[in-house]
């Protein structure tokens, strides 16, 4: 039976070869026999002029260059992530600032963490719990900018005791004019290894977990 036109044939080489996961040179391959065939039963009265097969020919270039466009970016990828992880390497032992909300008291010294400001505040407070939930102290930082500050706690409460050593949660608020300012708050944690993951590098911080490298605000 002949073939009345090439719309029907065209969408048939463009589905095979969108679908198909064999190699560029099968795809040829089979681009080519779809060709043949269609010029072997098409309508002798109304043959295919080279403007269409020129066109489905320029369909074929155009697929195998994106598959060899995409061969180039996949291996673009493995190499930046390869090179990620020998620069995440170069952190190991020192210690990172990253999103987190748990510090550690001891006694004797400040403990230092951090808030990442989305947006300028001109009110900023922090809370500090201890494990039951219990709010031990309340810090009035003030206006801060949109940007990372770091902070010390002297390790007491609001009356001015100390607070036995061990783990606290910090937690921010921040408004400006009466409206709340998205503000994250961020710990110091030792960075003990990296790996590459599908995710990309993650460092791991030991008891504080694990964080990507692109959450690193600060290192030391």
């Amino acid at each position: 039976m002949a073939v009345s036109g090439v719309s029907s044939t065209d969408n048939s080489a463009a589905n095979a070869l969108a679908g198909a996961a064999s190699s560029s040179s099968d795809q040829e391959q089979r681009f080519l026999k779809l060709l043949v065939t269609q010029l072997n039963n098409q309508d002798p009265l109304n043959p295919m002029d080279n403007a269409q097969l020129t066109s489905q020919l320029a369909q074929m270039s155009t697929v195998s260059g994106i598959e060899n466009l995409n061969s180039t970016l996949t291996s673009l990828v493995a190499q930046t992530g390869a090179s990620q992880t020998l620069q995440a390497a170069s952190l190991i032992g020192h210690t990172v600032l990253t999103p987190g909300s748990s510090v550690t008291a001891k006694s004797g010294t400040n403990t230092s963490f951090g808030l990442d400001m989305q947006g300028a505040a001109d009110t900023v407070k922090v809370t500090i719990t201890d494990s039951a939930g219990n709010t031990v102290r309340t810090i009035d930082v003030g206006a801060l900018p949109q940007g990372t500050k770091t902070l010390t706690w002297d390790g007491k409460n609001d009356t001015g005791s100390a607070m036995p050593d061990g783990a606290y949660k910090i937690s921010v608020a921040a408004s400006v004019n009466g409206g709340a300012v998205a503000a994250n708050t961020l710990t110091y944690s030792q960075v003990a290894s990296v790996a590459q993951t599908a995710n990309g590098v993650t460092l791991n911080l030991g008891a504080a977990g694990t964080a990507a490298l692109s959450d690193v605000k600060q290192f030391l």
